[in-house]
């Protein structure tokens, strides 16, 4: 993934602008044009508007029936433990992830990565993204993020503040490059989580890595269904995560797999803090490189 040249990945940066309610809860990881899953949207919305236009007509009297949230004990209880444990000032992660969506022939691609994250709450982040589409790192250190591709030797910045989703929904929009797990770092992440629920439930135990977990099942307002998989313990630790997309053209989905989860001693600044190498360039990114480097190589 390369913000200067882009490529033929499209899968979730399109998915979180489709679903806007949450824009940063799951995120996405961007390669060139969003056209595929965009169209996908476009045609859902107008089967959707074709098909049940005579019904809502017929409906336009009966005022609608009120939406109450349907959240189980044991899913908020989860949920609310892993908020707790997510709240750890200074963490390091490893995840498996596998982006999965139809290209534009609707054929099933799926991209693989693996992210070395390191956190220092609540204005710090770095993760070394690795996978089928080459290496990237990100870094957030309380003042800017800045990206850099170690294969092609180049690095972009611009300036960002606040907390970690915030600074990274800055680089998401300024730089085409998001980090999809950014809500397990925000100030609530079980409320984030809970917030959007229409529907939540424990749908049995399994075992992930030889941990038993708990399988917990979201249906979101914005469309989205979610599984989770925490640790059958007071601690909740996120195991695995699954996101599908129903309403999209081949249901696309992002699955990830924690497969280490540590508290870590105080963390100094220098995990956070990128210094160029003397041999790298830095991207332009000006308006006018900005349309050029979407199109293509």
């Amino acid at each position: 993934m390369e913000v200067c040249n882009g490529s033929d990945l499209v899968l979730l940066k399109a998915l979180r602008r489709l679903v806007a309610a949450n824009p940063t809860v799951y995120g996405a990881r961007v390669r060139g044009v969003t056209a595929i899953l965009r169209n996908a949207a476009q045609t859902t919305a107008l089967g959707v508007c074709l098909g049940f236009a005579a019904l809502l007509t017929a409906r336009a009297d009966e005022p609608a029936p009120p939406v109450k949230p349907a959240v189980s004990d044991e899913a908020a209880t989860a949920v609310s433990q892993m908020g707790k444990t997510l709240l750890a000032r200074d963490l390091t992660i490893t995840a498996r992830t596998i982006s999965i969506y139809l290209d534009q022939s609707g054929q099933p691609l799926h991209i693989f990565h693996t992210m070395k994250i390191t956190v220092r709450r609540p204005d710090r982040i770095a993760v070394e993204f690795t996978g089928d589409d080459g290496r990237h790192d990100l870094f957030y250190d309380g003042k800017a993020v800045s990206v850099f591709f170690p294969d092609s030797k180049k690095y972009a910045t611009i300036p960002a503040s606040g907390d970690i989703p915030s600074a990274l929904n800055e680089a998401a929009t300024k730089l085409d490059v998001d980090f999809p797990l950014g809500v397990l770092f925000g100030a609530s992440p079980d409320k984030v989580l809970s917030s959007d629920a229409m529907a939540a439930w424990q749908v049995g135990t399994a075992t992930v890595d030889g941990v038993e977990c708990r399988h917990l099942f979201f249906s979101q307002k914005s469309g989205i269904d979610l599984e989770l998989w925490v640790e059958k313990n007071s601690a909740a630790t996120p195991r695995r995560l699954v996101v599908t997309y129903p309403l999209l053209q081949g249901q696309p989905s992002f699955v990830a797999e924690f497969t280490s989860w540590k508290t870590k001693p105080p963390l100094s600044d220098s995990e956070f803090t990128f210094e160029p190498p003397a041999d790298v360039k830095k991207i332009d990114l000006t308006p006018a490189v900005g349309s050029e480097t979407k199109g293509g190589k």
